[in-house]
């Protein structure tokens, strides 16, 4: 084959190379991918002017099979072979570097297909042309280095393979972006990512992602304030036109829900803005109606707590009540019949059942909320529950004063696990300590008896409900060599702090 031959050859691909480029350029989506290509060009034809800089196109075709579509390069891996790449193709201007070239080689075809692993979905399969666009580029460098280290000295057809090898993978990449493919993965691959995001924090990095723009930020928009805030819910202020930057709108209705801040080649495509646009209000949406979800939840946990707290108070009204109205009263009769009975010992029965009347009074009030658990706390009250018990109890508590609520729930379970043991367990034995623990408090009833206590009967799951009103946690288990072990644990957050 002539000089002139191989001349004409060479041109060629410089012009292949300047005419995909162009066209690129005025794809939707090919800009930064076409200034590439016409970079690429611009070099390959500097190596006729200056040989020593024969080589310089190298840099830029790399840059183009690790950055394809979009023209960003978004593994460090990739990165950093593109930077090896330019300082391979310039180090060849002074000496020939063919060991250097071969390992470039191999970066190049690693770089491509970690960048090729870490697509899914849709995108994986659009991405195919990339991938093998870039080890074909690695394949016919290493294929030349081959032949410089091997002597095998057929440097004619290593060139036209080369040439060959450029031509084909410009035009391949320049067809394949001019399709669209990577649009519509594109945006399938955002709206699957997006559908699964439950917060509006993740938003940004899946878009920052899908793009390829690591510069992208995300406001919502607040009714109420009449701002854009980021997912801190910082106001966001909106750049300029003369910054570079572009600002895209997200509506819903006519209403705008979200803005986009980013590069301003990052939605050149007119179907990717709407296809992005459409993908976040929908994932802002799905956002707005989990949290809505969530607040509800919280809202029916707060009413819960607010139900336990109302009936603690009431039953500590009633308690009072009973002590300053009818026990108040029984008492004082009790003591006019005692003052009677001196004159007259017929009234002695008379006497014995007022008596009678004012204990049962009283131990009503006991049940409902005993006195000692309102003027001493746990620490008053269980002594006396432990006292009353059939059993031997070992008690520990090491907490001060808590909400009456929280008392009013310990109390409960305790004393409830103490008469679940005393009919059913056949317990010589028990312990029952309630302390802190890193989030609130802790009680816990352990016993020596038969066990199988079901925590879906009505006494225990009455207190599971208490306890789990406060956001607490309750639960019933055999204990290891037999027994049963009650436990429940109630956070002391939100200004309720142990005393």
């Amino acid at each position: 084959m002539s000089d002139v031959v191989m001349l004409l050859a060479d041109s060629a691909v410089g012009v292949v190379l300047l005419g995909c480029g162009l066209l690129a350029r005025r794809s939707r989506t090919g800009g930064r991918v076409g200034v590439i290509m016409v970079a690429a060009a611009a070099c390959w034809f500097l190596g006729y002017v200056a040989g020593p800089f024969l080589f310089l196109h190298r840099g830029p075709l790399v840059h183009l099979h690790l950055s394809y579509p979009t023209g960003r390069l978004r593994r460090p891996i990739a990165k950093a072979t593109v930077v090896l790449a330019y300082a391979v193709s310039l180090l060849e201007a002074i000496f020939r570097t063919p060991w250097l070239t071969l390992g470039l080689a191999a970066l190049v075809a690693v770089a491509a297909v970690d960048v090729f692993a870490r697509t899914s979905g849709r995108a994986r399969k659009a991405a195919g042309p990339a991938l093998i666009a870039a080890l074909v580029f690695a394949g016919v460098l290493a294929f030349s280095c081959a032949n410089l280290l091997l002597g095998w000295e057929i440097d004619r057809f290593v060139l036209v393979v080369y040439d060959l090898a450029i031509c084909t993978l410009a035009v391949a990449l320049t067809a394949d972006l001019r399709s669209g493919r990577w649009t519509d993965a594109t945006l399938s691959d955002l709206v699957t990512q997006l559908g699964g995001e439950s917060s509006t924090g993740g938003l940004r990095g899946e878009l920052q992602a899908a793009l390829g723009d690591p510069t992208l930020v995300v406001g919502y928009w607040v009714p109420d304030q009449g701002v854009y805030v980021d997912e801190r819910g910082v106001p966001l202020t909106l750049p300029d036109a003369e910054d570079g930057r572009s600002v895209t709108t997200v509506s819903d209705g006519g209403e705008p829900i979200a803005v986009l801040v980013h590069d301003n080649a990052a939605l050149d495509d007119s179907k990717l803005v709407a296809g992005v646009s459409a993908a976040l209000g929908l994932a802002v949406a799905n956002a707005r109606m989990r949290a809505e979800v969530q607040a509800n939840v919280a809202a029916l946990a707060a009413s819960r707590r607010r139900i336990v707290e109302a009936a603690d108070a009431q039953r500590r009204a009633l308690e009072s009540e009973l002590a300053l109205g009818a026990e108040r009263r029984l008492g004082e009769v009790a003591r006019l019949l005692t003052d009677v009975q001196r004159a007259s010992d017929g009234l002695a029965e008379v006497v014995a059942e007022v008596r009678g009347a004012q204990t049962e009074l009283r131990e009503f009030a006991q049940g409902v909320r005993p006195s000692a658990l309102g003027s001493g706390g746990l620490a008053a009250a269980l002594p006396v529950l432990a006292a009353r018990a059939p059993m031997q109890v070992e008690l520990a508590v090491s907490v001060g004063r808590l909400p009456p609520a929280v008392e009013s729930a310990l109390f409960f379970v305790c004393a409830e696990a103490l008469t679940n043991i005393a009919k059913h367990a056949k317990a010589a034995y028990v312990e029952l300590s309630v302390g802190s623990c890193p989030d609130g408090v802790v009680a816990t009833v352990v016993d020596d008896g038969v066990g199988g206590a079901d925590a879906r009967g009505s006494g225990l799951r009455g207190l599971a409900d208490r306890v789990e009103a406060l956001d607490g946690q309750f639960s019933v288990g055999n204990r290891p060599g037999g027994g049963t072990l009650v436990v429940a644990r109630v956070p002391v957050g939100d200004g309720r702090v142990i005393a």
